[in-house]
């Protein structure tokens, strides 16, 4: 398989790799190919793979073993959902996400929402506007990507250059919160509606307002994770 286009790379990347695990006659058990192969074959950045391959890991296809490496998943049961033992091997990790964001996020949409000049809004709006389109066709790996443009464009807003690489940072190396979320059913929708409300506090420069949609949010989006993970 040829070098992957460098256009929308991370999502490409989640197709390409499970294009290689059904052409390479890989069994349930075996192990694949590492990151670093992975990053020179396809010849994307490793936060490219890594996401991609999270991404399989949370469709049950590959089973990542830290310190060994990544492996081909067994075929799911009928009666069992791999998202849903996904979500609660992970349990852990999802919820100190979401503490952090909590803790960060809410008040970095209050800045946004003094600071933003026109340019920070048209590029919030441009994220917003390429995650509607890859939620028009169904292509998640692509929302994913944008959903995490569009946090880390609210964090750049604020013209604090800590906060916008601490957001950058989670973005490419933590994206659990974000492939989680938009893997629940009906949540694609909700942040459609909740990345609206919050757009457009920080347009109207209405930090008390951006502030709370943020909250509502995030909140939202982890009662949601946590109703998954009960059923």
């Amino acid at each position: 398989m040829g070098p992957i286009k460098r256009v929308r790379l991370s999502e490409r990347a989640t197709d390409a790799i499970e294009t290689m695990i059904a052409e390479g006659a890989f069994a349930p058990g075996d192990r694949f190919l590492s990151e670093n192969d992975l990053v020179k074959k396809l010849e994307v950045s490793r936060s490219s793979v890594r996401e991609a391959v999270r991404i399989l890991e949370v469709r049950g296809r590959v089973i990542v073993k830290h310190g060994k490496g990544i492996f081909i998943a067994e075929p799911p049961d009928e009666d069992r959902d791999p998202f849903t033992g996904w979500l609660k091997d992970n349990k852990a990790p999802i919820f100190d996400h979401f503490e952090v964001r909590l803790i960060i996020e809410p008040k970095a949409a209050r800045r946004a929402a003094e600071k933003a000049d026109d340019e920070s809004v048209k590029g919030i709006e441009k994220a917003y506007g390429a995650f509607l389109a890859s939620a028009e066709r169904g292509d998640t790996a692509a929302m994913i990507r944008f959903d995490g443009e569009f946090h880390r464009l609210v964090a750049k807003a604020t013209k604090n250059r800590t906060l916008y690489h601490l957001m950058k940072t989670m973005t490419k190396s933590l994206p659990e919160g974000w492939i989680t979320s938009l893997h629940i059913p009906g949540r694609v929708e909700k942040t459609l509606g909740e990345h609206s409300s919050i757009l457009d506090a920080i347009r109207g420069g209405d930090p008390e307002r951006a502030e709370e949609m943020m909250t509502l949010h995030l909140a939202n989006a982890l009662k949601d994770i946590q109703a998954s993970m009960e059923r």
